[in-house]
């Protein structure tokens, strides 16, 4: 008997003893992982300050107030980007206007209503594909249906158009990321206290998710400011010196929307034009109007971390 106890014992050891080395080997891997991705991370960060800093120290000192209001000019001393800064922003308006409403639709449809079967598998698998399709892509699209197709030509509208396809798929998957993340609790509480499913959605859902739906959407537009590639594709100008009618007039109805078919430059394609020509001068308003988009990036991206915070704190309180 005692043999036996004493070999159970052992036995139990050795178990004991294999479990913590276990234990040991896994803590091991993971703070070798976690240190891997440290140095991946700081030499990422490093690598991208290094270029901010650089596109800062060159361009810095051109951006003024004449830099800002004035138009292109065949002499970089005179160069500004007043047309390209005021046509981004149009163009991100149209591009809001149309992605952030039909992309929040679309996320809460196929999240809290399309039934669960081949078809809204079929559709979910397509719409993530469709958030890591080459930028490019989309401007071919845009150039063939929207240009040639439906005769809709090179304009603010055709951008707006191309950019709301190429950051939907991005807004789609946010909204259902923000669904997904609410406690399920408190949709079986809303059920529970006999309130329907549109009056769950309305009440309940969305102001839970809102922080998050929000925060995709504008990270949405802050990669679609920035692209180059699909506006290039369907045709917009290099060299614009004019701005498009105002959006908001002086006389009833006090809203135009002849501003939509007219022609547009971003700021993109203003630095992809200032940056092929030879003149050491035009490279570095191209870097000021770098510093300017990067600006404007980080503008968009402060916004989704205080609407984030703002609504998170009122939905709490």
């Amino acid at each position: 008997m005692t043999t036996t106890t004493e070999g159970t014992l052992d036995a139990a050891v050795t178990t004991d003893q294999t479990a913590f080395d276990a234990v040991r080997r896994a803590k091991r891997k993971d703070i070798l992982f976690a240190a891997g991705g440290l140095v991946v991370m700081a030499l990422a960060m490093t690598l991208l300050l290094s270029l901010i800093g650089d596109l800062v120290i060159r361009g810095a000192a051109r951006i003024d107030y004449a830099f800002l209001t004035s138009y292109p000019s065949r002499l970089p001393e005179r160069a500004g980007i007043l047309s390209a800064w005021v046509g981004s922003l149009l163009v991100m308006l149209v591009t809001a206007f149309l992605a952030i409403p039909i992309g929040i639709g679309a996320g809460l449809y196929l999240e809290e209503y399309a039934r669960k079967g081949w078809l809204s598998n079929f559709i979910e698998i397509n719409v993530s594909n469709l958030a890591g399709v080459p930028s490019i892509i989309y401007g071919l699209l845009a150039l063939g249906l929207f240009v040639y197709g439906f005769s809709l030509g090179k304009t603010i509208l055709v951008a707006g158009m191309t950019l709301a396809l190429l950051i939907l798929p991005i807004v789609i998957v946010s909204t259902r990321e923000a669904v997904r993340a609410i406690p399920r609790v408190i949709k079986e509480g809303a059920y529970g206290l006999g309130a329907d499913q549109w009056q769950v959605m309305w009440n309940y859902i969305i102001p839970a998710a809102r922080p998050g739906i929000l925060t995709g959407a504008i990270v949405g537009l802050s990669r679609a400011i920035g692209e180059t590639a699909p506006i290039i594709t369907i045709g917009a100008l290099t060299f614009i010196a004019f701005l498009p009618p105002p959006p908001v007039t002086g006389d009833f109805p006090f809203i135009s929307f002849a501003w939509l078919n007219d022609g547009f430059t971003v700021l993109p394609i203003q630095m992809f034009n200032w940056v092929s020509r030879p003149q050491a001068e035009f490279h570095i308003a191209a870097a000021a109007t770098g510093v300017v988009l990067i600006a404007l990036t980080f503008s968009l991206n402060g916004i989704a971390i205080w609407i984030r915070y703002r609504l998170r704190q009122g939905y709490r309180n």
